[in-house]
């Protein structure tokens, strides 16, 4: 009998993969452990096997294309087996949209798509000179010394994959230029950015938090003049590299063991009171915004908080991330503070109760034995989810919180 194999659930959060390359083809014999295709969730390009020994019958979804998760991506069985009752109900994969563009105009900036026989590239370069490619693909370009701005994409939206540099066509500059316009006056103008996997993530699942729980939000000064020569001396150790985020990571972790009903999640029918305590930290990317786990903070120093968090931005930023390091947050830091802002509210990540926005160090006037001194203060806003904290329980955990901050040797204790 074939076995079916589904577009696999590569990540709590994915609804839909892309696949990004096929390893192998109709008729192939695929053994169980081979690496069968790339798929690409919304956080990273993962390698899929196969968990069956046969031959491949049927492909669901094309290279570059999108379909949902537990969609038919491919049938092994016995070459010649009759695979049509399997197909019979199986959805149809979202096809990637090519348009040629026969006489461009220079009035709207959008991709230009060149069609060649017998496949359609897509060059898709936007007004900014960002070149869409999969991570895959930039790492294979990159050793192999092409400059991935001359590679053509065949992937959804024109995106550069692993097939298009490994059967490289060299593209000139001019042929991958966007259409734009040359800025006359009085013209409008635009580019129209296919939307990623990860974008499309991210906005399903903040509109959900936003407009399903209710949010309050709680705001505190922090006296930051001990962190700061808590961690100079630290830093002047030997080896020792130790960040601002670290000490908040750290100093959030032993605020949630004793505000436990701040690390509580809503699960429709009850309320989970987490004894564990993992935090997710969000970290930046190219396409948005993924949140790596430091697993037990509790129970870290910071030397291997800082580790982590180094290593988690990099694979991020990679896409090299896997499930393990992004599932299981219990609480949220959101961290805007090296870009400047002073302050900012943030969205609670399901399925934690919880987010802390974190802003940057500001000299300001303070109050110091009576008198008015220059001193550093840094803002903090804790978004809540009213269902699960009520503003009391925030507000005590803020207050642990600011004491850990604004008297670092405590967390040594």
């Amino acid at each position: 009998m074939a076995e079916v194999v589904y577009m696999p659930k590569l990540s709590d959060t994915m609804v839909e993969g892309v696949v990004a390359s096929w390893n192998k083809k109709v008729g192939d014999a695929v053994k169980e452990g081979e690496i069968l295709a790339e798929i690409e969730t919304d956080k990273a390009t993962m390698e899929f096997e196969s968990f069956f020994d046969g031959v491949l019958l049927h492909i669901g979804v094309e290279t570059g294309n999108s379909a949902p998760v537990n969609s038919i991506l491919a049938i092994i069985g016995q070459a010649g087996e009759d695979i049509s009752a399997l197909l019979a109900d199986a959805p149809v994969a979202n096809p990637v949209v090519a348009a040629t563009i026969p006489n461009p105009t220079p009035v709207v900036a959008s991709p230009t798509f060149v069609t060649e026989t017998p496949k359609v590239v897509a060059l898709a370069t936007n007004a900014g000179g960002r070149v869409f490619a999969s991570p895959l693909a930039k790492k294979i370009a990159e050793d192999k010394g092409i400059d991935i701005n001359t590679v053509g994409g065949t992937g959804e939206g024109g995106r550069i994959v692993k097939r298009d540099v490994d059967h490289y066509t060299p593209y000139t500059p001019a042929e991958r230029a966007p259409i734009v316009s040359n800025a006359v006056a009085g013209v409008e103008s635009y580019t129209d950015e296919p939307v990623s996997q990860m974008r499309k993530t991210i906005a399903r699942r903040l509109a959900e938090s936003k407009f399903t729980a209710p949010h309050f939000y709680l705001t505190l000064d922090i006296n930051m003049e001990s962190a700061m020569s808590a961690r100079k001396a630290l830093n002047a150790m030997e080896g020792v590299k130790v960040s601002f985020n670290d000490m908040v990571i750290k100093a959030v972790a032993h605020a949630l063991k004793q505000n436990p009903n701040v690390n509580s999640s809503w699960m429709g029918d009850f309320i989970r009171r987490n004894q564990h305590v993992n935090i997710g930290v969000a970290v930046a990317v190219e396409d948005g915004l993924l949140v790596p786990v430091v697993r037990f903070a509790d129970t870290k120093g910071l030397l291997q908080i800082s580790a982590e968090v180094r290593e988690y931005a990099k694979k991020a930023k990679d896409k090299k991330l896997q499930p393990s390091d992004w599932e299981g947050n219990t609480f949220t830091i959101s961290n805007l503070g090296m870009f400047g802002i002073e302050s900012f509210t943030a969205i609670v990540n399901p399925p934690d109760s919880c987010i802390l926005a974190i802003g940057g160090i500001k000299e300001v006037p303070v109050v110091k034995n009576g008198q008015v001194v220059p001193g550093n203060v840094m803002k903090v806003t804790l978004s809540c989810d009213h269902r699960v904290v009520d503003g009391a329980t925030g507000a005590a955990f803020l207050q642990t919180f600011k004491q850990f901050m604004e008297n670092p040797v405590s967390m040594l204790l």
